[in-house]
Parts: structure tokens; C-alpha cells; sequence
């Protein structure tokens, strides 16, 4: 049995709606699938981040143990724990993009935006972050900014996308 939490729901009537349409999409008894979409959803509305807060609530809008909540949301790299940028630059550095000289794309996004991997900008405009894989190897080597997959990059292509953010 879930735990139930002692304070009022963390989400807003438009929230609720959105996970409730992702719900829809599977059987009746079977609503904590939309587990992933509702961990999306959350994130959104909250600045792309996850707070332990919020997943439970999640755990109980979904009626689930908050550790199943915790094991979905702590194992994919989609989701952040920390505050981040407004946008959010994943770099593959698996094989396939490491191979294809995603090494290189790390450097020039460091000096680019004047962070490491896994800080934020001054600004808070960019955060930077290395994830193990986006599934996209044919284009390596890639990178992810907000929900946008970006394939084949080269400085010169980075540089043009990150133009279109200022």
C-alpha cells in the first residue's frame, strides 16, 4: 500500500489534467505506467527539476509505493534533482558518440559557455550534463537541448543552436 502524504497535492488543476490524459492510455488497474510521463509532467511545471516532494506525490496521485517512484525517477538521466538552466544541454558520451568525437563537442560546449560538465551558467540560461546514451547513435555524435535532439554536431553547428537561444 502507498504511503499517503500529510499535506495538500503538489499539483496544479492543469497538471492533474495532463498526467490524467497520460493515465487514460492504459488499463484502469494499471495507472502507475503513466509513471514516466507524470515524472515529465512534474518536472515541467516545477522548473525542470524533481524534488523527493514531488515524486511522492506523483507515488500518491498514482496510488504507488514512493520507493517505485524514486527507483524510475533516480535511474533515467531525463530526470534532474537539482535546479538547472533554462535549457538543458544532454551531450551523449556513450561509444557511438564518444567514437565519433563527442569529446570534442564537450570541450568546445565547456569553453563555449565557460562551465563544466554538470554546472549552470551564470546566467542560469544553460545547464551542461553528460548522459550515457539518447538512443540516437546514427547521428553521433548528438546532444539533447530542453526535448530537441540535435545529430551530426560539429562546433560550428553548436555554435549556430546555441545562437538561437540568445
Amino acid at each position: 500500500m502507498p504511503e499517503k502524504s500529510k499535506q495538500p497535492s503538489l499539483f496544479s488543476a492543469s497538471v492533474k489534467a495532463e498526467i490524467d490524459k497520460w493515465i487514460k492510455r492504459y488499463p484502469a488497474d494499471q495507472k502507475r505506467s503513466a509513471v514516466i510521463p507524470a515524472l515529465h509532467v512534474v518536472q515541467r511545471s516545477n522548473g525542470g527539476w524533481l524534488t523527493t516532494e514531488s515524486m511522492d506525490a506523483v507515488a500518491d496521485y498514482l496510488e504507488m509505493p514512493r520507493i517505485a517512484v524514486y527507483e524510475v525517477g533516480t535511474f533515467y538521466s531525463m530526470f534532474v534533482h537539482e535546479p538547472t538552466g533554462r535549457h538543458k544541454i544532454n551531450v551523449c558520451t556513450n561509444v557511438s558518440c564518444m567514437l565519433c568525437g563527442s569529446d570534442e563537442i564537450v570541450s568546445h560546449l565547456q569553453k563555449r559557455l565557460g562551465i563544466k560538465l554538470g554546472e549552470t551558467t551564470p546566467d542560469n540560461k544553460f545547464t551542461l550534463r553528460e548522459v550515457e546514451c539518447l538512443a540516437a547513435c546514427g547521428g553521433a555524435p548528438m546532444m539533447q537541448v530542453n526535448r530537441d535532439y540535435h545529430e551530426d554536431l560539429t562546433p560550428e553547428k553548436i555554435d549556430e543552436i546555441l545562437d538561437g537561444f540568445e
